[in-house]
Formats: C-alpha cells, sequence, structure tokens
C-alpha cells in the first residue's frame, strides 16, 4: 500500500505539481490584443449577405384587419415564382416560425408576427425583403 505523506499546513508549496501548471508555459496573445483580432476578423452581421443578383422585392405586412383580431404575417410581391416554389418556401418559413401560414393568391400568409424571421429566410432565398405597411 502506498504510503500516505502529510499535506504542509505552514504555506510551504505541497511537493506535487499542479495539473494547469503546464498552461503557464503557453504564450497566449493579451485580451486586448485577442478582442481586436476577434472582432476584425469573425464579425457577425445581423442581415444576411445579399446574394449578387436580387429575385425582387418582396413586401412584408403585418395584418389584423378582418382576421378576428388574429395578427397575420403575409408576403407579397413575388413575380415569375411558381406556385410549387411558393408552397416550398412558406413550408421552410412555417418550419422555421413554429406557425401555421398558407399560400393564397401569390402570397404567403404566416400566422402571428413573424416579420423578422419571414424577412430573414427570404433574404436567404435571393429575394429583398422589405417592410412595408402596419
Amino acid at each position: 500500500m502506498k504510503e500516505k505523506t502529510p499535506i504542509p499546513t505552514n504555506g510551504e508549496l505541497p511537493p506535487w505539481t499542479s495539473p494547469f501548471a503546464a498552461l503557464k508555459n503557453i504564450h497566449l496573445p493579451s485580451t486586448s490584443d485577442a478582442q481586436g483580432d476577434a472582432n476584425s476578423s469573425t464579425q457577425i452581421d445581423s442581415k444576411p449577405a445579399a446574394p449578387k443578383t436580387s429575385r425582387g422585392r418582396i413586401e412584408v405586412i403585418r395584418q389584423t384587419a378582418h382576421r378576428g383580431g388574429k395578427t397575420v404575417t403575409v408576403a407579397m410581391g413575388f413575380a415569375d415564382i411558381e406556385q410549387a416554389e411558393l408552397k416550398t418556401l412558406a413550408k421552410e418559413i412555417q418550419k422555421s416560425c413554429g406557425a401555421g401560414g398558407t399560400v393564397k393568391k401569390g402570397r404567403i400568409e404566416i400566422q402571428g408576427d413573424q416579420r423578422e424571421a419571414v424577412a430573414h429566410i427570404l433574404a436567404n432565398a435571393g429575394f429583398r425583403p422589405v417592410y412595408a405597411g402596419g
């Protein structure tokens, strides 16, 4: 059996080494340099990078009229977009927002006030979303 050695309580360093002692030898940049590098190299944009060719301007509107007081987000202005692609895009928006929705008369209607999420998905799909109306 291993012999136990007492731990000194008089302030002397213990005979073993800390598992973190090796980290003292690693030379890391100072915190001010690290923050400067992090801000310049990995800058996060709140808006996604717009593709070079825009697929058109889409108005994103919040409506409550004639809906029993419920709020609905409507994306309209899809020009030359097939109905199948609109349905696929609507499904993607519904899944992302966790809300119901439909495609009516070439417009995508999503339940609730989801303007930011709808605009983000439309921008990623190559459209140029614009907040319009109330």
